[in-house]
């Protein structure tokens, strides 16, 4: 049975933003899912940021994660070999990893240099579910996830900028882009 992650982070930031190269990640979801965005098995972990370790009032608002659970958190190269141990029994089956928008290949790609990972997601393709999911509604420009929800006839479920609920929202859209995936 081939096999997809879909993957969200929740990274450090203020309002206005953070170039990416500014970011750390602070927490990590991942749905292990199916073709027909049936979750298998799901990994989340919250991260503890070396460079910002205290979270900014606009993070934890936005996100809902509040520095004790950073605080106790390990870091980023501790926590990456935690998922890497997890991915492993699903790595013969696993076709691609997907996010919602570019912004976490990217923040990943940036922190594995940083820190000389060699990750499993390296080998795989990556694919940005929000813009195949704009061609292939044909929509004139990538919508946010909520919109997308909408537009497939569901809706968000759970609470918005927590990695895992995020991650388990984003493969409900999954079905709907991987017919064109060939």
């Amino acid at each position: 049975m081939a096999l997809w992650l879909v993957i969200d982070l929740e990274s450090t930031t203020e309002e206005g933003g953070w170039p990416v190269e500014d970011m750390e990640i602070i927490e990590i979801g991942v749905s292990l899912v199916t073709r027909d965005g049936a979750e298998l098995d799901r990994f989340q972990r919250f991260v503890r940021p070396r460079q910002r370790p205290l979270l900014t009032l606009f993070c934890r608002e936005l996100t809902h994660i509040e520095q004790a659970d950073i605080d106790g958190a390990a870091h980023l190269d501790v926590v990456w070999q935690e998922l890497e141990r997890w991915i492993e029994p699903y790595h013969g089956r696993l076709q691609a990893w997907v996010s919602w928008g570019d912004y976490d290949r990217q923040q990943l790609v940036n922190d594995w240099r940083r820190l000389g990972i060699d990750s499993t997601l390296s080998q795989l393709p990556h694919i940005n579910l929000k813009q195949r999911f704009a061609k292939i509604r044909q929509l004139e420009k990538p919508v946010g996830l909520n919109r997308a929800l909408e537009l497939a006839g569901t809706s968000f479920f759970g609470e918005q900028h927590r990695a895992l609920t995020d991650a388990r929202n984003t493969a409900k859209l999954l079905p709907s882009v991987l017919p064109s995936l060939s």
